[in-house]
């Protein structure tokens, strides 16, 4: 089943549209999320470090708000889990959960 809001109507043209422009825009912020994410494992300094982890938030938060724009007007939709799917996933996740040092607990 999939979910997902009414369909927001746009031209059907060769040239492009609002969902191509957010479209793009979006997979742009999430190949940016990426970089950042790699740039704030690898920063040696903190300062730098800091700088980094403020544009990564922005570019996240900018990405969520893209995904929500697109989600409203139905341009972005998804599969709905089913229960046993999730608890098959759970239950895979507790057994690595189990490999780590103490047993994934934090002491």
């Amino acid at each position: 089943m999939k979910i997902q809001n009414p369909q927001t109507n746009i031209p059907q043209t060769p040239d492009m549209n609002d969902r191509d422009f957010i479209n793009d825009t979006l997979a742009t912020e999430k190949y940016m999320t990426d970089a950042y994410s790699t740039a704030l494992n690898e920063a040696s300094h903190q300062a730098l470090y800091q700088d980094i982890s403020a544009m990564a938030k922005e570019t996240q938060d900018c990405q969520r708000n893209l995904y929500n724009v697109m989600f409203q007007k139905g341009w972005y939709s998804f599969d709905q889990a089913q229960p046993q799917a999730l608890q098959q996933a759970y239950q895979k996740f507790s057994g690595y959960k189990q490999q780590l040092p103490n047993g994934g607990t934090i002491q």
